[in-house]
């Protein structure tokens, strides 16, 4: 049975669980349970959930839990949502029980129908957020772009794993099925682990950087961290009997595999970043992991079959193919103030020997300042100046202080910033995939340095896989050996993705963790964070609501 769930949009967050946790007074204190619940769903205090309306349509309005083994099969399955980087208390897992108790023992038969429909409600809850997210990336960034897509449960499906109380089935079926998930759900139980033994060691700061070759008390201390994380042997592995305090060869290529996944120079060499990269705390990591799974929950639902991916803070894309096979490469992009944004579009054509029309952002802060100190840098640079009728100007007879709605565009051509070929996709934020003259940027291991947009290293292979996949009978080499600027649409769009992940984990159990470089991961860590009901919430009974017990 696969979970499909509703937006988010239904539940507004805390105010809803305060509703939903808390037992009030209701008029009509002899009713029987199932009126009980159907006046609360369909009466004056229901939310408009409409989901929840269904399982109860579903169930002829009759109560879901009936009794205590019911709700004790779904407290015991709750604990696992931690695993997931959620906390089972959002979900009321250690106040459930005593409610139930008390309902039962002293409540009315509409107090134990209001029960009954807050259990449903916090089940359907949880299984929200398993799939969609506990966080709206729409509260919290901005320039979020990517639409939660809208999807359905069936009511059937929610009430018949009540009755059999199949609730852990229940959750991994609304986990994302794809294995970056459960990599990452993997990885954090294993952070986990190393912290409840204490996390692992720091390195003392020193003046001079660790050297393969050296011997040095700090060597120990780095194979015990590098130890924690399954990289090395606590002793040497080819000698057993050389000091532990040597730094060997085999603990250098441990290091240089800790530095790649870093992100860091993969020299071995244990300096100021890589020190600062192994000190930090195992908390932070988990932190950095339980962000992700969120992330992991918004994006990876619904994916098709062949699309490319854009990993912003991983600096690479991978494009998914029909046939299976996967193409990577790495990119650069945006600047921390010229963000790289998220989305979901489809590529639409590519332009093949573009041009370049200079955008405002880039021309009254980056070109401007160039020009006035020195004009001919329009012509060293091949930028043609232009009026808002497509005029071609003289630049030097411009005032460049003062140059009015002129238009700059770099012909196409060798030295062109976006290359040979532009990839296009719809987007809000006019950003693309394109090539880019300035290659040795893609030797860097840290790679934003763009304006917003992506550049591509072997990007003339990437569009010629594009046109063959979806069947675009053109030869991308010819085309661009006219010199001319042509588009040229995909006879099929192809699906992209642009996403921003922090931390990745691979099948062994090795999590590659990325530099927050546009600060992403803490506004969602507090949202990720902020309770649903307060620690000491409890649900109390008016004394009116016990003038009756049926």
């Amino acid at each position: 049975m696969r979970f499909q769930m509703t937006p988010r949009g239904l539940l507004p967050g805390f105010l809803l669980l305060l509703i939903c946790l808390t037992i009030a007074s209701v008029q009509g204190d002899d009713a029987i349970p199932k009126e009980g619940i159907k006046a609360l769903i369909i009466g004056q205090e229901g939310d408009g959930d409409s989901l929840l309306r269904q399982v109860y349509e579903e169930r002829d309005f009759e109560p879901a839990w009936n009794d205590e083994a019911t709700l004790a099969a779904f407290i015991e399955a709750l604990p696992s949502l931690a695993d997931d980087g959620l906390d089972p208390a959002d979900y009321a897992v250690n106040i459930l029980q005593e409610v139930y108790r008390q309902v039962q023992a002293t409540g009315t038969a509409l107090q134990r129908a209001r029960f009954d429909v807050n259990a449903t409600r916090t089940f359907l809850l949880a299984l929200r957020h398993l799939q969609r997210g506990k966080v709206d990336p729409y509260a919290i960034y901005a320039r979020w772009e990517v639409p939660i897509a809208e999807a359905t449960l069936a009511p059937s499906d929610v009430s018949n794993t009540i009755d059999t109380r199949q609730f852990a089935q229940a959750f991994a079926d609304a986990r994302p099925a794809y294995p970056p998930y459960e990599h990452l759900r993997s990885a954090l139980a294993k952070y986990r682990r190393i912290q409840a033994l204490g996390g692992w060691p720091m390195l003392p700061s020193r003046d001079q950087s660790l050297q393969p070759g050296e011997t040095h008390e700090d060597v120990l201390l780095l194979r015990q961290r590098l130890a924690m994380i399954g990289e090395t042997m606590l002793s040497p592995t080819n000698a057993p009997d050389m000091l532990p305090t040597r730094y060997d060869e085999a603990l250098a290529a441990a290091v240089r595999r800790f530095q790649k996944r870093h992100l860091l120079q993969a020299d071995g060499i244990v300096g100021p970043r890589t020190r600062a990269a192994l000190n930090v705390p195992v908390g932070t990591r988990i932190d950095q992991i339980r962000v992700n799974l969120e992330r992991a929950r918004w994006l990876l639902h619904e994916l098709p079959d062949t699309f490319v991916l854009v990993d912003i803070a991983g600096y690479r894309l991978s494009y998914f193919r029909p046939d299976g096979r996967v193409w990577r490469t790495r990119i650069v992009v945006g600047q921390p103030y010229r963000q790289t944004p998220s989305l979901r579009s489809e590529i639409t054509h590519v332009t093949v020997n573009p041009t370049w029309t200079i955008p405002p952002t880039i021309l009254r802060q980056d070109v401007l300042p160039q020009v006035r100190r020195d004009p001919g840098y329009l012509v060293r640079h091949r930028i043609q100046v232009l009026d808002g009728s497509g005029y071609r100007l003289d630049p030097f007879t411009i005032d460049w202080t003062r140059p009015g709605n002129v238009i700059l565009r770099q012909v196409a051509g060798p030295g062109n910033a976006l290359g040979q070929v532009v990839i296009r996709f719809p987007n809000q934020h006019l950003v693309y995939l394109h090539d880019t003259p300035a290659q040795a940027l893609f030797a860097q291991e840290q790679r934003a340095f763009s304006s917003g947009c992506i550049r591509v290293q072997q990007v003339l292979e990437l569009v010629q896989h594009l046109f063959d996949d979806t069947g675009t009978d053109q030869h991308l080499a010819s085309l661009v050996a006219t010199g001319q600027t042509r588009n040229v649409p995909l006879s099929r769009t192809a699906p992209l993705i642009l996403s921003y992940w922090t931390a990745q984990a691979d099948e062994a159990g090795f999590v590659t963790f990325r530099p927050d470089i546009y600060q992403r991961d803490a506004p969602l860590l507090a949202a990720l964070d902020r309770p649903f009901i307060l620690p000491d919430m409890r649900p109390a009974f008016h004394a009116s609501d016990q003038a009756t017990n049926d």
